[in-house]
């Protein structure tokens, strides 16, 4: 198995065989710039470039990764050999430069993390079966509880980009209209509906003209890699404005997302047999082979009373029915042109059982089951002061391929 010169524990998120990459920037140099994740470090490809170890030119000293995303799989793949190579236990160009490693190398403790790219579109799916059945249980009825279009088409709405935040932003709860049970007219204040939603999402990364779709055979080409997502959800709000357009408000006040991006290459081992699609769907919607990918998913919520996160849910990415394949292509089958760094996200992913849920309103099923944390309290919707963290990995023999974790408290609502 490749090692790293850099020690790396079995339960560590960024081994040689993972190198995510994310924006950073350091006390002495508050500049972002593009590194990769190994350990505990953060390996500076700025600095690596600029001193003629990397092959790519003037790519990674920019605040974002858009310019490498919009490169293509070629030079992704040729990076990440020559990074493997720079870093392993057997080279020495790195391993025995003390001063380089002093240059490059950052203590991932002393960093600060920055969004990854400039999101330009920001496109949220609703495409866990799991989760779309269990909405539409409690707003319809459990005998017909999706629309007849969901199993035919992968279903979406357009976020807002210039709310996507980093991993530890702090999230305002949001103010807004909503209607009381029995009531005749809304009235307006802050959210009590507060939710989570556990999602994953993935960024473009070379674009297709507008009026050329991208055929579902060459979506992995413009798919660069993967992210967490905590898409922060106003269930009460969303209830009175969601009909006849969908989410609005409800959706819009903040989505968080974990700053390192897992390229689809280091995912590759962990490829796996997506959901079987009944009815199959359209012919421009059909591939072949496996299109999913076994990733452990956990979300945890820590009150203010309580010391530590507790571990409300646990799921898995393979559980997604709509494939990131499916989901890009039928994006752009309209002529819809992408652009690097635009970011896609999941959807709610639910699993098959009620600790597999994506969501608090699904855990306490839209407030009739509470859920009790080790401090005795009780939640039905989030409070002010709690915490979510959401974790992901792949678990391969002797390592894992982590994205770290997205965090965020929630604040209250301003006067």
């Amino acid at each position: 198995m490749l090692r790293s010169f850099i020690p790396v524990s079995p339960e560590s998120h960024f081994p040689i065989q993972n190198l995510p990459y994310g924006v950073f920037s350091t006390p002495e140099d508050q500049h972002p710039r593009v590194g990769v994740a190994i350990g505990e470090f953060v390996l500076d490809l700025a600095v690596l470039e600029q001193a003629g170890h990397l092959k790519t030119k003037h790519i990674f000293n920019h605040p974002n990764l858009n310019s490498f995303m919009a490169l293509g799989r070629e030079v992704w793949h040729e990076t990440r050999i020559t990074l493997q190579s720079l870093l392993s236990a057997d080279n020495p160009i790195l391993r025995d430069n003390s001063e380089l490693q002093k240059q490059v190398l950052h203590p991932m403790s002393a960093v600060t993390m920055h969004l990854p790219a400039t999101i330009g579109d920001y496109t949220d799916f609703y495409s866990s079966k799991e989760h779309a059945t269990n909405i539409g249980s409690m707003i319809r009825s459990k005998e017909n509880p999706l629309m007849p279009n969901w199993v035919h088409i992968p279903i979406a709405y357009h976020g807002r980009a210039s709310s996507v935040v980093i991993s530890g932003t702090e999230i305002r709860r949001p103010n807004g209209q909503t209607i009381a049970e029995g009531a005749d007219k809304p009235a307006f204040g802050p959210s009590r509906n507060m939710d989570f939603e556990l999602e994953m999402g993935f960024f473009v990364g070379p674009g297709n003209p507008l009026g050329s779709p991208i055929p579902i055979e060459k979506t992995e080409e413009h798919i660069f890699g993967l992210v967490l997502i905590n898409d922060w959800s106003a269930r009460d709000i969303q209830k009175w404005e969601y009909q006849p357009l969908g989410p609005f408000l409800s959706k819009n006040l903040a989505t968080s997302i974990s700053p390192w991006v897992v390229t689809l290459e280091a995912l590759e081992p962990f490829r796996c047999e997506n959901p079987s699609q009944d009815p199959t769907p359209l012919p421009y919607l059909q591939s072949s082979g496996p299109a999913s990918y076994d990733i452990k998913l956990e979300v945890m919520l820590q009150t203010e009373q309580m010391k530590s996160p507790a571990t409300i849910a646990r799921s898995n990415f393979r559980h997604m029915y709509w494939t990131m394949r499916q989901q890009l292509t039928h994006h752009t089958v309209n002529g819809c042109n992408m652009r690097p760094g635009d970011l896609l996200g999941s959807g709610t992913i639910s699993g098959p059982t009620p600790d597999s849920y994506g969501s608090l309103m699904e855990l306490t099923w839209r407030g009739t089951n509470p859920l009790t944390m080790p401090s005795g309290e009780k939640r039905t919707y989030l409070e002010d002061g709690d915490t979510l963290a959401l974790t992901g990995w792949c678990e391969g023999d002797g390592y894992r391929v982590g994205f770290g974790e997205v965090t965020g408290k929630l604040l209250p609502a301003h006067n």
